[in-house]
């Protein structure tokens, strides 16, 4: 039997999603309902569900989010599972996404579009195709890209980070990657650390993003620091960084980033 697994903050659209797909696919087992994002990571680990149905926009994480810490913390025989996004963008999105590997489907949910991605869904269980990290990180770029965006921030060009007393300006150049570390981001150089007080969902937007790339949820790379990826014999890609002995691992869905030209 499949089984699936919806995250969806308000009850009455998770509620009418699973009438709706169980009506459309009686062998279908929902085997859990997650009120937000965090939640339907940690069952969706558990439980190890065939499909997943992801609202995009959901308290504490998003189910962007969602997806990208499954594809790093996903191990075991278990395949990865099929991921049914659901949003409220508009139709041009819908159409973008018509011919995806993965679907998404837009609220409120039609039990005639739900139809669609059910039979898509079963002919690909049947046929046993799993979704390939690449494909991932692709749909997720996509998504992130139709997602509304806040007014553009101005560039960083220095930081400033308290080292006791004192405060120290750390041009942005000189920095090899960035770490989140709880509520702090770690700032490394060649030769030094300093911790700041930003969430690295703040600091992003202020990067220029031709030179630093977000490399895994906790890690953005200056690129003009990566000497080498190596992916190893379980597939995981691991960066060596210019003046730095640690090696940051690549999440699957940004393994793309290191392809060869």
């Amino acid at each position: 039997m499949t089984r699936a697994l919806i995250a969806e903050d308000e009850p009455i659209l998770a509620a009418t999603l699973a009438r709706t797909l169980q009506g459309l696919w009686p062998g279908l087992d929902i085997v859990a309902t997650a009120p937000n994002g965090v939640v339907a990571v940690e069952q969706a680990l558990a439980l190890r569900p065939d499909v997943l149905f992801l609202d995009i926009r959901m308290p504490g994480q998003s189910g962007l989010e969602v997806a990208e810490e499954l594809a790093e913390r996903w191990d075991g025989p278990a395949p990865f599972p099929h991921i049914v996004f659901v949003t409220a963008f508009d139709d041009y999105a819908v159409q973008a996404f018509e011919h995806a590997a993965f679907d998404y489907v837009l609220k409120p949910v039609s039990s005639a579009r739900l139809g669609k991605t059910v039979e898509r869904l079963r002919a690909a269980l049947e046929a046993r195709t799993t979704m390939a990290p690449d494909a991932l990180g692709q749909l997720l770029g996509q998504l992130q890209a139709l997602a509304p965006r806040a007014a553009p921030s101005e560039r960083l060009g220095v930081i400033r980070a308290a080292v006791g007393n004192a405060v120290r300006m750390i041009p942005v150049s000189d920095v090899v990657y960035f770490q989140a570390i709880d509520k702090y981001v770690n700032v490394v150089t060649a030769d030094a650390e300093a911790l700041i007080r930003v969430p690295l969902k703040e600091l992003l937007p202020q990067l220029d993003s031709a030179q630093f790339r977000q490399v895994s949820r906790s890690t953005v790379v200056n690129m003009g620091c990566v000497t080498s990826a190596v992916r190893d014999d379980l597939g995981k890609v691991m960066l060596t960084l210019r003046g730095r002995p640690e090696k940051p691992r690549v999440s699957p869905v940004y393994a793309h980033l290191f392809r060869q030209m």
